[in-house]
């Protein structure tokens, strides 16, 4: 049995449903160089804590969407997106109402 392929339509849904995405410290260390910032820089820009406290997170811009989400729909980071944006929506548990405002496919 093959493996379904998940294929991206860009639609940006994903990036403004509620949440968060949790950023390691090699995420902050790749943005930040992605960016041509230091790395407290992109910290004081870009993260603040999670409600856990167990690590930073990206921030929202005021509409609720990834602050990285662009007018295109496109990630502004993209090459070196979090591993968290990498692997949607494979490794994610998306209920059914955010799955439907996905315009992306299997095959």
């Amino acid at each position: 049995m093959s493996e379904r392929i998940f294929h991206c339509r860009c639609c940006g849904n994903c990036c403004r449903w509620p949440g968060i995405v949790r950023l390691d410290e090699y995420a902050v260390m790749d943005i930040a160089a992605f960016l041509q910032l230091s790395q407290e820089e992109f910290r004081q820009q870009y993260t603040r804590l999670a409600p856990d406290r167990k690590c930073l997170i990206l921030t929202d811009r005021e509409d609720g969407a990834c602050v990285f989400l662009g007018q295109d729909n496109l990630c502004r980071i993209n090459p070196v997106k979090p591993l968290q944006c990498r692997t949607f929506p494979q490794h994610w548990q998306v209920e059914p109402e955010l799955q439907n405002t996905c315009q992306g496919f299997y095959q």
